[in-house]
């Protein structure tokens, strides 16, 4: 089977000669991840494949079809949610999925209507009168409602409510149900975990990672803080497995526990625990933890 997104030696410079080479491949129907800290190359990687861009060097292909000789035919194939969103002025939403829909030859009305109803988005209201996250919601839409093989969603669901971002991951699954592939980037490590098959962890445009989502527990961090009612046992906290950077003031613990929680859970459970905060890095944070190399991040080109 023809793979959904091939990229060999990909590489978009900009003028400092660094980074690129981009080796990916996303098979048909599966829902991969694209992760990686600002600047590392995913809008990059994105626009590349939509031909909105040339790279520098390498190619890059959509079920067979060259990202560039071929893009009028790659984006029939190709639903996409830009990171940043088109400005419509005023024109109703209405106008506007009438508009998109009349270039792509048009659209299922009533898959329209089901996609609106489940993101409670109004298309009688103008654009300009939108509030952020019903512009998302716009673009969720346009990207979805002609049913594509090839779902391409750049931070997609910025802007949107709990609530919203629930139907958000629903339409995906259905999709997926239906045959699509999804190629999501994003900085919400849940996000991926709750959509996603696999990821892809890119620096400086180069890939340095593929994982299954099981893995990613292994990069997976949080920022704790503990109060206890007596003197806190900090070196059975400290000897806890995945705990590490272990500060002590008075009552209150400050630590980072890396990966699953149960050690941590188990050294607490004979103490009276007062209170206890858990804060999750933004996968940003998490990276520049791990793949921070300032020669690299210095480098004045983005490629990949």
């Amino acid at each position: 089977m023809t793979a959904a997104i091939t990229t060999i030696g990909l590489t978009k410079d900009y003028g400092g000669g660094g980074g690129g080479d981009l080796d990916l491949e996303v098979a048909a129907g599966e829902v991969l991840g694209f992760l990686g800290p600002n600047g590392a190359g995913k809008s990059t990687t994105i626009r590349l494949l939509m031909g909105m861009i040339h790279p520098s060097r390498g190619s890059a292909s959509i079920f067979g079809l060259d990202c560039q000789r071929d893009a009028v035919d790659v984006k029939r194939q190709v639903g996409y949610v830009p990171g940043e969103l088109p400005q419509f002025g005023g024109l109703r939403g209405g106008e506007v999925v009438a508009y998109i829909a009349g270039l792509r030859g048009g659209v299922d009305n009533a898959f329209v209507t089901k996609v609106c109803d489940q993101l409670d988005l109004d298309l009688g209201r103008r654009f300009r009168e939108y509030s952020r996250g019903n512009k998302q919601k716009l673009a969720i839409l346009l990207g979805l409602m002609h049913r594509p093989r090839l779902l391409v969603l750049d931070e997609p669901t910025g802007g949107l409510d709990p609530l919203n971002q629930q139907s958000f991951y629903e339409l995906c699954q259905e999709a997926r149900d239906g045959g699509t592939t999804i190629f999501l980037s994003s900085h919400i490590l849940s996000e991926v975990e709750h959509i996603c098959d696999r990821v892809g962890i890119i620096r400086s445009g180069r890939l340095v990672r593929m994982a299954r989502i099981a893995e990613l527990h292994e990069i997976r961090v949080h920022q704790v803080e503990v109060e206890f009612a007596a003197d806190p046992p900090i070196e059975a906290i400290r000897a806890a497995r995945g705990v590490e950077h272990v500060e002590a003031h008075g009552r209150r613990v400050r630590c980072v526990v890396r990966g699953g929680f149960a050690s941590f859970m188990h050294v607490l459970a004979g103490d009276d625990v007062v209170s206890l905060t858990s804060h999750e890095p933004s996968l940003e944070e998490v990276f520049l933890t791990l793949y921070r190399d300032d020669s690299v991040d210095q480098a004045p080109s983005t490629a990949g």
